[in-house]
């Protein structure tokens, strides 16, 4: 296999999704507690990074088997696998590598860490797969958008910041004698739910825009998305709500001193953003529209980031 065709297979552009709540989560541990452990975050990215890409391969190659199951002749072939030629073998080995190096550095992470990382880890592991794989795929129901602002926006942020200060005894997994202990600070997994939040937004528009611009292609190969349930003019309106849920967290986050006052910088990024929304919903276009929920994130992201950054300084 090529690099470009692992790319492709792997859709290595998409690892925003995952790399900005890494960042957040990096950047907002230094800012709120004042720790930074490099060797548990490069751990945790590796394991993080390969996951996501096996994620995305399972999902192309399962895509792959359906999309010629039920097209058939009228397979357009825009699917990596096709388009590169990677055989059904060459994709099962790429899956597995990537799972066994997303695995083995997830356990020496728990090892340096705590138990709660293994707990999580195995949580994330079981919706990651079953995202794309099974007899009901996740990403097939109306619940894709959910799990996929959920899972990469608040438990990427959770895990991120909690192996930088796994030791502050906030939250863990502890054996004492016969007794296992958890301890969870109710006060600061609200913290780091309201600072997730822009991002479980941003996120979960990313899917949902996806499937409203797919809304026909998915209904042809068996895929009910939300947008089909709720039907595209709602999916628009909730596409747009969802961004005005994120800008709030970061105002309440601002007011309550949770972030730093200079993330109220971060409305001024309503301007391209109402933009683009305003675009997207004028045309719902694959080729041309789904690309401003990525830039959207993206805009958001970056100055809610630099802005933490900033009271760092």
């Amino acid at each position: 296999m090529s690099i470009k065709a692992f790319i492709n297979f792997v859709e290595l552009p998409t690892k925003i999704a995952s790399v900005v709540p890494f960042l957040v989560g990096s950047i907002y541990s230094l800012y709120r507690y004042g720790e930074i452990k490099l060797s548990n975050l490069i751990i945790m990215f590796i394991s993080m990074i390969t996951f996501d890409m096996a994620t995305t391969a399972i999902n192309n190659y399962c895509d792959y088997k359906n999309e010629l199951k039920h097209l058939k002749d009228e397979y357009s072939g825009r699917n990596p696998m096709f388009v590169h030629g990677i055989s059904k073998k060459t994709g099962l080995i790429t899956i597995g590598t990537l799972l066994s190096i997303a695995t083995l550095f997830g356990i020496i992470l728990t090892i340096k860490t705590n138990p709660l990382v293994l707990v999580i880890g195995i949580i994330c592991f079981i919706i990651g797969i079953f995202y794309t794989f099974g007899p009901i795929p996740i990403s097939r129901m109306p619940l894709g958008e959910i799990f996929s602002g959920v899972f990469m926006g608040l438990f990427i942020t959770f895990i991120t910041i909690y192996v930088n200060i796994y030791d502050k005894d906030y939250f863990g997994i502890y054996l004492y004698g016969e007794t296992i202990v958890a301890k969870f600070n109710i006060i600061e997994a609200l913290v780091i739910l309201l600072i997730s939040i822009p991002l479980i937004t941003g996120i979960a528009n990313i899917m949902l825009s996806n499937n409203i611009c797919d809304l026909e292609e998915d209904i042809k190969v068996n895929r009910f998305t939300l947008p089909y349930y709720l039907g595209k003019d709602i999916g628009i309106i909730m596409y747009e709500i969802l961004y005005y849920i994120g800008y709030t967290a970061i105002v309440v986050g601002v007011l309550t001193r949770i972030l730093p006052i200079t993330s109220a910088l971060c409305i001024l990024t309503l301007i391209p953003v109402i933009r683009n929304i305003n675009s997207f919903k004028e045309n719902q276009i694959k080729s041309k529209t789904f690309i401003l929920s990525i830039k959207n994130f993206i805009i958001l992201s970056v100055v809610y980031i630099l802005s933490i950054a900033c009271a760092i300084i």
